[in-house]
């Protein structure tokens, strides 16, 4: 009976072994294929936002003092990356952050920012978000992330109508608190942006 009993065990601890070991590869499998995922997922956001370049690099920045700068400033989003845009000569072209916006009206919106060197804004690329199809979810129809691109502004203010000067944006119908969000992430990269540069543009 005992030696039956031992037996049992040995061969159901074998088993669990076997079990654990296979889980744990395919976990790690798994985990590399969903790096290699979001990996491509944000070159191809960084891309877009700044077509010129050929290749990006980090930039070291304090992320504490950036997001209190974004804070004073009024804006609840946080600065998770910045990187410099570099063109087939090595040369910096600008610069992409990577900016989370909390005031979303489903949650949090990740996008990417990306600026010249001289101010100017290439515009942005959602990376994730929770907001409603047909409605927030707009933010990444051209139609309303187009009124960002190719302007050189120290904010940008959200407007319900029809917008009159660079500054302004033409809300969302029905969703003005995503469009606010995406306006204020996008003012947090510009803060940042002339933090970064000491405020002067290249010439």
């Amino acid at each position: 009976m005992n030696k039956t009993v031992t037996k049992n065990a040995l061969i159901l601890a074998a088993f669990t072994l076997v079990c654990g070991l296979a889980l744990g590869f395919v976990h790690q499998l798994t985990a590399a294929r969903i790096e290699e995922a979001d990996y491509e997922t944000m070159q191809e956001a960084y891309s877009e936002v700044f077509e010129d370049a050929e290749y990006f690099v980090s930039v070291a920045y304090d992320a504490d003092a950036a997001n209190r700068l974004v804070a004073d400033e009024g804006y609840d989003d946080t600065i998770d990356d910045i990187l410099a845009a570099y063109s087939d000569e090595d040369e910096i072209l600008g610069y992409v952050f990577i900016v989370t916006a909390m005031d979303g009206s489903q949650g949090s919106i990740t996008f990417c920012v990306g600026i010249q060197n001289d101010g100017t804004i290439n515009g942005y690329s959602i990376t994730d978000t929770s907001e409603t199809p047909g409605l927030g979810l707009k933010a990444s129809d051209e139609d309303f992330a187009g009124q960002f691109k190719d302007k050189i502004v120290d904010a940008f203010t959200v407007v319900k109508g029809e917008a009159s000067s660079d500054d302004e944006i033409e809300s969302i119908t029905g969703s003005t608190i995503t469009s606010k969000a995406m306006a204020n992430g996008c003012n947090a990269a510009i803060l940042c942006f002339k933090e970064l540069t000491g405020g002067e543009d290249d010439e």
